[in-house]
């Protein structure tokens, strides 16, 4: 990729030289993140702490359409609040009309992951921003020139010195987006709400596709497991039996990793259609229909996705358990809009 792996180490270099104990801007102030019941801290760089500034200006970025090379995306043109920050089409959109060949994923709680992209091949969240810009099939803009137009309007300029305490540069830029980012946390839920106590919301069927989806059964929660329900793993649950998009194989080489893509998340699976890396299913009822039939065979095929002979009503209370997983606080929250 356009010179992105020596701007990667550039800012390694950068984050190494920084003093993570300097102090903020004056008026500026740390933000501690309110975490649901069952939700762990997550892991936040010495160098990037929450502030108020860095936040705000994180978000000012992930809204602003200037940051790709015809001025028409950005962040949120492919992660949409109302769909939990995933993408509504099959394959994203980039710059100029110009088609991707993955469905961007939900961004919700997206600081407690170990790895990005659907093949994981970016380890931390302030790389992750390099990788949209350099994409010729999303913004197609280089760093230099988003540095140029951030120096170019004093409002940024004004707000990097507040956040940073250093000019617009490559450094601020990635860490600006995410610490925004990891303010998407989502754990309000009715299946939430269950679990802390409030049983009124969880009618005969919830309770049944809760049962059914924590089964030995189904084995969903091999994989979609843990308070974000998912394990990070990468899997290939027999969707094609060749496949355009090698997943995890274009990071590792490996032929064991061949097809092999990462285990998203369910919550607010509701919303996040359409699914799969390539989003090739439309509904939860396709999704729940692949895994009952037991997919196709693929060599790296898990060895947990197999059929499941689930019954009509079987398949409705699995939906209806998925559907407690919608956090409509989140989806409306307004702190997140620009």
């Amino acid at each position: 990729m356009r010179g992105i792996f020596f701007l990667i180490f550039i800012l390694t270099l950068a984050s190494c030289n920084k003093d993570p104990s300097q102090e903020l801007f004056p008026g500026d102030e740390y933000v501690f993140l309110e975490l649901p019941a069952g939700f762990p801290p997550p892991a936040i760089p010495l160098e990037n702490k929450l502030s108020k500034n860095r936040i705000a200006l994180g978000k000012k970025l992930f809204y602003d359409k200037r940051f790709s090379r015809n001025k028409d995306v950005s962040c949120a043109s492919c992660h949409f609040q109302e769909n939990a920050f995933a993408d509504k089409d099959r394959l994203s959109t980039g710059t100029n009309g110009t088609l991707g060949f993955r469905n961007a994923p939900s961004l919700a709680n997206v600081a407690y992951h170990n790895s990005f992209f659907r093949d994981g091949g970016v380890p931390t969240l302030e790389l992750q921003v390099l990788v949209p810009l350099d994409s010729k099939e999303e913004m197609d803009i280089e760093m230099k020139d988003v540095i140029d137009l951030l120096n170019a309007d004093p409002e940024y300029v004004e707000l990097f010195q507040t956040s940073y305490q250093r000019e617009p540069d490559p450094f601020g830029f990635t860490r600006a987006i995410a610490a925004f980012e990891r303010t998407l946390i989502s754990g309000n839920s009715a299946y939430d709400k269950y679990n802390n106590g409030e049983s009124s919301v969880f009618n005969e069927s919830k309770k049944r596709g809760m049962n059914l989806f924590f089964s030995n059964r189904t084995n969903c929660s091999s994989c979609h497991s843990g308070f974000n329900f998912t394990n990070d793993s990468f899997e290939n649950n027999g969707l094609y039996i060749e496949y355009a998009d090698s997943g995890r194989m274009r990071v590792t080489l490996r032929e064991s990793d061949r097809d092999l893509f990462k285990v998203p998340s369910l919550r607010n699976v509701e919303v996040t259609k359409p699914y799969m890396h390539d989003g090739s299913f439309e509904s939860l009822e396709d999704v729940i229909e692949h895994y009952n039939s037991g997919g196709v065979e693929h060599i790296n095929k898990s060895d947990l996705v197999k059929a499941l002979s689930l019954s009509d009503r079987e398949k409705e209370d699995l939906l209806a358990f998925l559907y407690t997983l919608t956090d409509e606080e989140f989806l409306k929250n307004p702190d997140y809009k620009p």
